[in-house]
């Protein structure tokens, strides 16, 4: 695929990082954006990143060089028209994204593929603007894209099954990992994560645990690298409260994903978390850290309640078939970097050691935000595992 020439819309450190991906493998990019600043900011930042590389050893002078050639910045969307595939990695605004692909349409071939990196906008809802819906398909990045292994691919309802296939080649030629989502609000990550952030979030609103003890806990008993407040200061509050609002409002209000006060504050703070200096934790040089309370059975309750919490999750969405058991164990450990698979790890804990902590948690609460999956008792009352043969 070395004539394969890519489209790239947006030139922030998503599309940037994007184009960087597919310049690496061998393919020539087009990155496009109407800001001239932006576009010279982001084609500085990776000579810089290249830069880094060489002088690590990670890649040669000789290499960087090419990497950088091949990518070719431009303000012109007409110089898409030569290109095999565009990805768009601009504004999470479903009218944006579709007013962009219609006027792609355009300008490209009519073989030419059209893919979305949106993480949460539905697939099927963009293509919906298109003549040919058939050629839309999701591609979402993690970021930053140049270090994550993972590529969540979303068909649309009328996304045909040969780019699905088309798309699976393209992913493993740039060295990433690909699986397969259903067009369902979060798709597989930005859904099977969320009581990763709501739970613990709920936990720290009751008091139970402070912020740095929700995070020693997870950190040090689930052995997660980060936890979830330092994670959500590093992702940025705001973007992570609007991926929950948007997961929730997408299904209905369901209230499994119903967002938190704390974190809404937070954002209309402005305490967005690393970015802006402050957020859970205060990032200002010479400030103090809030030490945990490294109380073992308390940092095990807190643990217990969220893994269960997630792992009730990702069984759920195997029940609801938005992705495979493999594919979802695959996205949280090459998406989010979790120490284990969710349901290998539920398989290995005992199934029905979840289904008696999230029966606990309905029976104290009653609320329907702890209803356990109807798989997890379907595959309790039969004996059987997740990965059972």
């Amino acid at each position: 695929m070395k004539d394969f020439t890519v489209g790239v819309v947006g030139s922030g450190t998503m599309g940037a990082g994007i184009a960087q991906v597919v310049a690496t493998a061998g393919q020539k990019v087009w990155v496009l954006d109407s800001n001239p600043i932006a576009l010279e900011k982001a084609k500085q930042n990776l000579k810089l990143v290249l830069e880094k590389l060489i002088e690590k050893g990670k890649i040669s002078n000789e290499v960087g060089s090419a990497i950088e050639g091949r990518i070719h910045w431009t303000g012109a969307i007409a110089d898409f028209k030569d290109c095999n595939l565009v990805i768009e990695a601009i504004v999470e605004n479903i009218e944006v994204k579709r007013g962009l692909f219609k006027q792609l349409e355009s300008i490209v071939s009519k073989d030419c593929l059209l893919a979305s990196n949106t993480s949460s906008l539905s697939i099927t809802g963009i293509a919906g603007g298109c003549l040919h819906p058939e050629r839309v398909i999701g591609l979402h990045f993690f970021n930053p894209a140049p270090l994550m292994p993972l590529v969540e691919i979303i068909a649309g309802v009328n996304t045909s099954t040969e780019l699905v296939y088309k798309s699976q080649q393209l992913v493993e030629s740039w060295g990433k990992v690909g699986v397969l989502a259903k067009d369902s609000p979060g798709f597989i990550v930005n859904r099977v994560a969320r009581p990763f952030y709501g739970e613990a979030l709920r936990i720290a609103e009751e008091g139970i645990a402070s912020f740095a003890t929700i995070d020693w806990a997870m950190r040090e008993l689930g052995k997660f690298k980060m936890g979830p407040f330092e994670l959500m200061d590093l992702i940025g509050n705001d973007i992570n409260y609007t991926v929950t609002e948007t997961v929730w409002q997408q299904l209905y209000f369901d209230t499994r994903y119903k967002p938190s006060l704390i974190q809404k504050r937070m954002v209309e703070a402005g305490r967005l978390g690393r970015k802006s200096g402050k957020g859970y934790y205060d990032y200002a040089e010479g400030s103090v850290k809030e030490l945990p309370i490294t109380d073992m059975k308390l940092g095990q309750e807190v643990f217990n309640r969220i893994l269960c919490m997630l792992m009730n999750e990702a069984i759920e969405n195997l029940y609801l078939q938005t992705a495979s058991a493999v594919d979802l164990d695959l996205a949280v450990t090459k998406g989010v970097n979790y120490p284990k698979g969710l349901l290998l790890w539920a398989d290995e804990i005992g199934l029905e050691k979840v289904l008696a902590q999230m029966e606990q948690l309905f029976a104290h609460y009653g609320e329907d935000r702890y209803r356990p999956s109807v798989l997890l008792k379907r595959k309790v009352a039969l004996q059987e595992k997740i990965y059972s043969a």
